[in-house]
């Protein structure tokens, strides 16, 4: 049996893309990191196509961007992300923030009939780690007060339920930048802006929450970010609905 050709390219590109990425010696990706976002590529291209694969690399490019940001302060408060494999993401990062996006994605293929609401769960799934990953690497940054969002009392920064204003507002711009950038290549259209910014904004709040109150054991940073994805989804399209996306 002949795969479609969509499948086809995202078999060639993404294999020729870790292929280079693997003989350039990247270090955004560990060994099975690369592994899986081979994977996860390839679900996307076959069932978004180019649109909803770029849409992910956004996501990957501008949070590995954003780590970076003040990256030798992070790392002398022991706060910087996956400091002990010098920020390079694994399986576990991977699923964490795109299993979420992966599951609407394919399920466009499966139902296509619901296919415009499933994209906003896609986007707003994305902009809600997006968000999150702007908001905790620039409040480690540049926050000058870091607050717990349970009680409103002064903790220190990268503390699990931090929340600062400079974080804030960059968190807001990096479901912005998700957003916008899934507009503008029309994998959502103008009605289902507002649904994915406030879904992402909402779930990124929860997460802030879950992390105060509940994040230890098996509740570890991964599930928390995979949960966050699941509400942020949720509430996007549950959004959409209401506003008659």
């Amino acid at each position: 049996m002949m795969l479609p050709a969509r499948t086809v390219t995202a078999l060639g590109l993404n294999s020729a893309l870790a292929a280079i990425g693997t003989a350039k010696g990247q270090k955004v990706l560990t060994p099975m990191g690369l592994a899986h976002s081979w994977a996860l590529g390839v679900m996307l291209w076959a069932s978004l196509g180019w649109r909803g694969w770029t849409t992910c690399v956004v996501y990957l490019i501008g949070g590995s961007a954003v780590t970076k940001v003040r990256k030798k302060k992070k790392e002398a408060l022991g706060i910087a992300e996956s400091q002990s494999r010098g920020g390079a993401r694994g399986p576990e990062n991977v699923w964490g923030a795109a299993a979420t996006a992966a599951v609407c994605a394919l399920s466009t293929l499966r139902w296509p009939a619901s296919s415009v609401l499933l994209r906003v769960g896609f986007v707003a799934s994305l902009a809600t780690k997006l968000s999150d990953t702007f908001a905790s690497e620039i409040g480690k940054a540049y926050g000058t007060k870091t607050y717990k969002i349970t009680t409103l009392r002064e903790c220190k920064p990268g503390e699990e339920g931090g929340v600062s204003l400079e974080g804030t507002v960059a968190g807001v711009g990096g479901s912005i930048l998700l957003t916008a950038y899934a507009y503008a290549v029309s994998v959502v259209g103008s009605r289902a802006v507002v649904p994915c910014l406030l879904a992402a904004f909402i779930a990124t709040n929860i997460e802030s929450v879950i992390g105060a109150v509940a994040q230890g054991g098996w509740l570890t940073n991964e599930v928390v970010n995979f949960i966050m994805t699941v509400i942020g989804a949720c509430v996007g399209v549950a959004l959409a609905v209401t506003l008659g996306v």
